[in-house]
């Protein structure tokens, strides 16, 4: 009779689906590198059925490694929960791991997180933060539960749910030219040096694809990754950008930047998103719906 599977084995299998390859999973787990390739070649001999194409020193999931990981990783999550079971007081238990592109990780996330803990008496969510095409690459590889993110997605194994709506905003240094102009029109932004976020940024696409199309000519003069490097850079006059209101304001109070009023459709929505195929514990039910129905407030 074939031993049945063990948890060590999943975990090495997720964790080496994630990380790629057998050394970076072994530093992740906190084990050796025999351990991991054992877990893995055990489980891989329990199912009769390798889950990996070896290409070089990298492990690649195959179609088998794809259908096993939804499952792998719900009873890890359950385990999780069957441990944390009594050390909780509220009535959530097991970790949320939390995926937020820049804008929505810096200015709602936190503020979302702040309320979600009062309310369910839970305090065990981690937060990264980075741009809309990386979170959804880890909500694949179920290294997320849950994303908040600015950008357009079309991706087909992610449930995708409007959330918040935004304002876009153009901004500038208070004593740019550009500020002069009574009756301000997209086409005085002509021959503009614009800052603006890397690809696979979710501002960055918004720029591109409601502002940028209305101009002949626009250069770009600097390209960064964090919103604040783009207002200090802006409020240094070294060009203008497109960012979020929520994001700007506090530049804007305190007069480094200055919003130009253009006659233009500036709204952006916000997006939640989620695997498909994730198992959804009563902590991430219970997440998604309060933030479906959350209002930003500072």
């Amino acid at each position: 009779m074939a031993h049945p599977i063990a948890l060590k084995q999943l975990n090495a299998f997720v964790t080496v689906a994630q990380e790629g390859t057998i050394t970076a999973a072994a530093e992740k787990l906190f084990l050796s590198k025999p351990a991991v390739s054992m877990a893995l070649a055990e489980l891989e001999k329990q199912l009769d059925h390798k889950l990996f194409d070896r290409n070089n020193n990298r492990l690649i999931i195959n179609e088998q490694g794809k259908r096993l990981l939804p499952l792998a990783d719900e009873l890890l999550a359950r385990s999780q929960t069957i441990e944390q079971l009594f050390n909780q007081t509220g009535p959530a238990t097991g970790q949320l791991r939390i995926g937020s592109s820049d804008t929505v990780g810096n200015q709602l996330t936190p503020f979302l997180l702040r309320d979600f803990r009062q309310y369910a008496k839970h305090d065990d969510q981690s937060l990264f933060i980075s741009n809309t095409s990386q979170i959804c690459h880890m909500l694949s590889e179920f290294e997320l539960d849950v994303g908040l993110v600015e950008g357009k997605v079309q991706q087909a194994d992610l449930m995708i749910e409007p959330w918040l709506a935004d304002e876009m905003v153009v901004v500038c240094h208070p004593n740019h030219p550009l500020t002069q102009i009574k009756n301000l029109q997209v086409s005085d932004l002509e021959h503009s040096e614009w800052i603006l976020r890397e690809a696979g940024s979710g501002t960055r696409e918004f720029f591109l694809n409601r502002i940028a199309p209305r101009l002949e000519y626009w250069h770009q003069a600097f390209e960064l990754n964090t919103t604040e490097a783009i207002i200090n850079c802006c409020a240094a006059g070294l060009g203008v950008t497109c960012l979020s209101k929520f994001a700007v304001q506090h530049a804007v109070n305190d007069h480094r930047l200055v919003i130009l009023p253009l006659p233009l459709d500036m709204q952006r929505q916000y997006w939640l998103l989620y695997h498909k195929e994730k198992y959804q514990s009563p902590l991430m039910e219970m997440f998604l719906s309060f933030a479906q129905q959350w209002h930003f407030s500072q």
